[in-house]
């Protein structure tokens, strides 16, 4: 996290350079709308990025500043510097404006939803950072979740934050953004074994996208054999009958479709003969 302006050593730049960006940070800290100072906008090409950044002081932007300066950094920024800017500015700022306000300010979920579309970025700049933290509140989770479940995620960055939150340390709230993130894979069925435990159903939504690649049938028995185990432990309202669903009306690895035993149902209504009564025994008087 950056330090406070009494904290920062004074960067060794021309003195014009820093009046110039100190004109800017104040400019950023009343700003609403309208347009960014072009000097702003040079700071992702410079190599002195961060120091230039500490003389705006950030932490005195305004919430729609921050969402400005997140769209061009996003745009400019490599995966690396964005992850930086995100640690560094972002996250800070929106636990802090959580823990003030008890919620976020619609500008800076905005500001969230923009730094998504950096994938990468985000998953080692705000959510890892944030789970790994061991203080992230119910709060936390659950705004930045709502994120996750809003923004389009490919499915291989996905993979990779369920593999890392599923290796962390267990809590509460690592919990809540792991079931988000499972909510946002949209596969049936993982195929990965290492990914199985975390894997669930896919929505009714995912039919009406296209063709989409299953695994169910890839599972092994034993793999599946766990996923049930698993389930009888940790259930869920909505996905546990969904896995159950996906389980039965697959085969496992190797087997073929006509190995499956075929289950019948009969929708024909029974009919009852009212004058067609068998015989039944009485006792005799």
């Amino acid at each position: 996290m950056f330090l406070s302006a009494e904290m920062r050593p004074v960067p060794k730049l021309d003195k014009s350079i820093i009046d110039i960006y100190k004109g800017v940070g104040t400019h950023l800290s009343k700003y609403t709308i309208g347009k960014i100072p072009k000097a702003f906008k040079h700071i992702p090409s410079m190599q002195l990025w961060e120091e230039i950044l500490y003389i705006t002081e950030p932490e005195n932007w305004s919430p729609n500043a921050l969402y400005q300066a997140t769209r061009i950094f996003a745009s400019n920024f490599g995966a690396k510097k964005a992850e930086r800017f995100y640690k560094l500015v972002l996250l800070p700022r929106v636990r802090e404006d959580i823990r003030k306000n008890k919620r976020l300010h619609f500008a800076l979920y905005q500001t969230l939803k923009k730094a998504l579309y950096k994938p990468a970025a985000f998953f080692k700049g705000i959510l890892f950072p944030l789970c790994e933290s061991r203080t992230c509140t119910l709060r936390e989770a659950v705004i930045v979740g709502s994120i996750i479940e809003k923004v389009s995620v490919p499915p291989l960055h996905s993979s990779v934050a369920l593999l890392k939150l599923s290796g962390m340390e267990y809590c509460g709230t690592t919990r809540i953004e792991e079931r988000k993130w499972i909510w946002r894979i949209r596969i049936s069925i993982e195929g990965s074994s290492s990914l199985a435990e975390y894997s669930i159903a896919c929505d009714s939504t995912v039919a009406e996208q296209g063709d989409h690649q299953q695994y169910k049938n890839e599972l092994q028995k034993e793999d599946k054999d766990g996923l049930r185990d698993l389930l009888e432990k940790q259930k869920h309202k909505l996905v546990t009958p969904e896995i159950h669903r996906e389980l039965e009306h697959s085969r496992n690895r190797g087997e073929k479709e006509e190995d499956l035993i075929p289950v019948f149902v009969i929708n024909k209504t029974i009919e009852e003969d009212r004058f067609d009564i068998p015989d039944v025994p009485m006792e005799e008087d």
